[in-house]
């Protein structure tokens, strides 16, 4: 990188796109809750550790290819160029103040395109949709009704559809909920039609709205679990 470009990169703002992994966190409940326990304390042992017990999908995470793909990537096996990428953020605030239910749908992203040109390669797309301000709750965030059903929105399949055979430059898609898919789906077919394909998902974004429609850089900081699904990520976005 040239001095010029690094200069740029020093001069940056740093947005934190993660959420604090905290035991009470708003967790997809499949999963197992995140404990924490003290190990050692400064004052008693000379040094501060605790322990961590979470299943891999908490938090701001990584979802990898393999989470829903049987000869998918794992996480560790990640290309590392495919960490670093520009970022598109589609702003559906406005249709999910409607709708619980509300979903990302390819008119929305070729809305995107009309004000910002095509989807540029090696970038992900990012939905903001103004969930992430719920996730301080959990039962705010996660919505579920009387029978149990979550509602929130998410990635329309015909969206991972269209931008899997059409857009094969957007390496990553995330939004600032617990899934890529509508809490209400039982079969997750966004997901079905994404990871599949070697590409990653994002889940439980923060800060969204803090970046532009275009121009921003993202570093991903996924775990190298060996054989991972996926597993909590530090995302960190840099703005032009």
């Amino acid at each position: 990188m040239s001095q010029d470009g690094l200069g740029r990169l020093r001069d940056a703002e740093v947005v934190d796109l993660t959420h604090t992994l905290r035991p009470d966190f708003p967790l997809f409940p499949v999963y197992n809750p995140v404990e924490m326990a003290e190990r050692f304390a400064v004052p008693d042992d000379g040094f501060f550790v605790r322990s961590w017990s979470f299943d891999e999908h908490c938090g701001t995470h990584v979802d990898a290819p393999a989470h829903f793909a049987a000869e998918g990537a794992t996480v560790d096996r990640l290309d590392p160029a495919e960490l670093v990428l520009t970022v598109a953020v589609v702003d559906v605030r406005e249709k999910v103040a409607a709708d619980d239910d509300a979903l990302i749908e390819p008119d929305d992203v070729l809305a995107w395109e009309r004000r910002h040109g095509r989807l540029p390669e090696r970038c992900a797309l990012f939905a903001l949709t103004g969930w992430g301000a719920r996730a301080g709750d959990a039962e705010v965030y996660l919505n579920a009704d009387e029978g149990g059903t979550l509602h929130s929105p998410g990635f329309s399949v015909e969206t991972a559809d269209f931008i899997r055979e059409e857009r094969p430059g957007v390496r990553a898609i995330g939004l600032d909920t617990a899934s890529l898919d509508i809490g209400a789906s039982a079969d997750f077919p966004a997901h079905v039609s994404w990871l599949p394909s070697g590409r990653y998902g994002i889940e439980n974004l923060a800060n969204l709205e803090r970046l532009p429609a275009a121009g921003a850089i993202v570093v991903v900081g996924a775990p190298t679990f060996e054989g991972g699904s996926g597993g909590p990520s530090r995302v960190l976005a840099f703005l032009p």
